[in-house]
């Protein structure tokens, strides 16, 4: 469990009542990461939800070629932001590998908890989709950067 105050400081949880962040804090912890590390890959489960409060991390995509793993890079989180969206997104699989540029400190929120009370409290429910459609919403713009200046 973390403060709910540490909540407060992030627009992720911007339009929630007190109340809402305590009980999301409940289910919260802080987390770190050593330069270099794995948070996660491609394909698990999506056990929590993270929001970064110090550091970077990249998000990469790997593709499976014969005798080889060519790894694309699809973007960076920077401070304040969430990931990991498929925690509340089914099929709850993570669709990116994402690995700690530098040390990094996150917030990790339990994700079958925190969708439980997505599902009790539809004010909750609403204001973390709505932050995650907004987080989707611009990684989608990145990656049609990325693809038109392929083409």
């Amino acid at each position: 469990m973390i403060s709910p105050e540490q909540l407060r400081r992030y627009p992720f949880f911007a339009g929630l009542t007190v109340d809402e962040v305590c009980n999301i804090a409940m289910i919260a912890n802080e987390v770190s990461y050593p330069a270099g590390a794995t948070i996660f890959r491609d394909g698990e489960e999506a056990t929590r939800l993270f929001v970064l409060t110090s550091g970077t991390v990249d998000l990469e995509f790997h593709i499976q070629r014969p005798n080889k793993v060519d790894i694309a890079y699809v973007g960076s989180i920077a401070e304040g932001e969430p990931f990991a969206l498929s925690a509340v997104l089914e099929p709850y699989r993570l669709n990116a590998t994402c690995v700690a540029d530098g040390p990094v400190q996150t917030i990790a929120i339990e994700s079958a908890p925190l969708r439980a009370l997505c599902d009790l409290n539809c004010h909750v429910g609403y204001a973390i989709m709505r932050q995650i459609a907004r987080a989707q919403t611009e990684r989608l713009s990145f990656a049609r950067i990325q693809l038109a200046a392929c083409g």
